[in-house]
């Protein structure tokens, strides 16, 4: 896969003050993501979660009549002119599917189910509600807009028109539509195939006991419950030993199999990790640092064609560079338009947070009201990038800008909402 831009990614210097803002980082990343252009015909059941290959034209109405969207009576507007109550002959019933056969004249209306077909001669729809029935009879005293509770051949969508575009992500609704198009096939994007593995002669499979200085990979079990809710094809080769020979081994077939790597640890400056070195013999670094806590080490670079994502080895910064950096561009890449970065809820927050100016910092909060019963955010427990629980305990991000200090209890914070994220 040849990347869309071909211009090289120059290598920063590790140091704050060389580090890229998050900003720019994902900037240049999904400047230089490729977008992917196999498709293949699904069945549109099999569809859910997948982003469509094609235009979808509808070739029918929707809906396919000018139909009753209540349950009432049929009419004429006009025979409604006159003030005070109005007595209308009830002539017939129209059911969805089973449709009123006769004309409405003057002085009469047909009982009408929701989704019926309008009969011909009326054109407007009294709620039952609005009306009193005796015998054959009704008695209509509402004031009545013409045309009222009438649904248009079309309203929705017009025959031959677009119904969905390319690169729509296949949601219930979105199947919904298909359906009601008559559309038991359509093309989507073929799920991007991600390898994924961990570095680190420290991790242990779960189920295994712990040596001393041994701890669970907690990392691949992360990143693979949030790939799998991005529809992708993942290729797990587990854990990789830190020595260069098994790193480029882990690289290089990881390169031929798949369409973007993503691995866990092994990219801060220590003795042991050889993850940058492996990465300038095999192919290219983008960059290493970013201003952001947490998740300062993280390598974007390329192995022969494919997009490589080094991601830092504790839990937090794992999550937080994914949902910043590493969801966007795999969105673009399975052909899916993403809106980054998120809007932002301005919320105050009813944590004191202590914060020097420089970086982007990512906190876990959780939305909470606050004394004046208003919504407001506070932090989900201690802040330690290795500290799971406030992850899980937390249901947004409390985002602080680099220009920005201390925060003080009370004071108006940005806050990014888990929902439609995680």
């Amino acid at each position: 896969m040849a990347l869309k831009s071909a211009s090289k990614l120059s290598d920063r210097q590790e140091g704050d003050s060389h580090a890229l803002t998050v900003d720019e980082a994902r900037r240049r990343i999904l400047d230089d993501t490729p977008v992917l252009a196999t498709t293949v015909a699904t069945a549109v059941r099999d569809a859910l979660g997948a982003v469509l290959g094609e235009d979808v034209l509808s070739p029918i109405d929707v809906p396919a009549h000018t139909n009753s969207a209540v349950d009432g009576y049929a009419l004429r507007a006009e025979d409604l002119a006159a003030p005070g109550p109005t007595t209308l002959q009830v002539s017939g019933t129209a059911y969805a599917g089973r449709p009123f056969k006769g004309k409405v004249s003057a002085g009469q209306c047909v009982r009408i189910m929701t989704g019926a077909p309008m009969p011909n001669g009326a054109d407007t729809v009294v709620m039952q509600e609005h009306t009193q029935a005796s015998g054959t009879s009704v008695t209509v005293d509402t004031v009545v807009r013409p045309g009222q509770n009438v649904r248009q051949a079309g309203e929705d969508l017009a025959k031959g028109g677009t119904a969905l575009r390319t690169g729509t992500r296949i949601g219930p609704a979105q199947l919904g539509l298909l359906a009601s198009l008559g559309r038991a096939e359509v093309r989507v994007l073929r799920p991007l195939r991600v390898a994924i593995f961990s570095t680190g002669d420290e991790l242990r499979p779960v189920g295994e006991p712990l040596q001393d200085g041994q701890i669970y990979d907690s990392n691949r079990y992360t990143l693979y419950a949030m790939l799998r809710r991005l529809g992708v094809e993942l290729i797990d080769l587990g854990v990789v030993e830190d020595t260069p020979e098994a790193l480029r081994e882990a690289f290089t077939h990881s390169a031929t199999v798949a369409d973007v790597i993503i691995s866990t640890g092994g990219v801060s400056v220590g003795e042991a990790d050889f993850v940058k070195q492996v990465l300038h013999e095999l192919g290219e670094v983008g960059f290493w640092t970013i201003a952001m806590k947490p998740g300062r080490p993280l390598a974007y670079g390329r192995v022969n064609a494919c997009p490589f994502f080094g991601l830092p080895g504790n839990p937090v910064a794992v999550m937080v560079t994914f949902y910043q950096l590493v969801r966007p561009a795999l969105l673009r890449m399975q052909g899916e338009t993403p809106s980054y970065p998120l809007p932002p809820l301005h919320l105050p927050c009813q944590s004191a947070i202590r914060k020097k100016p420089g970086r982007t910092e990512f906190l876990r909060g959780v939305l909470c009201d606050g004394p004046d019963g208003e919504p407001a955010v506070r932090l989900s427990g201690p802040q330690g990038s290795g500290i799971l629980r406030s992850m899980a305990e937390a249901d947004c991000f409390i985002v602080l800008a680099p220009e920005r200090g201390d925060v003080a209890s009370g004071e108006t914070v940005d806050v990014q909402p888990f929902a439609g994220l995680i």
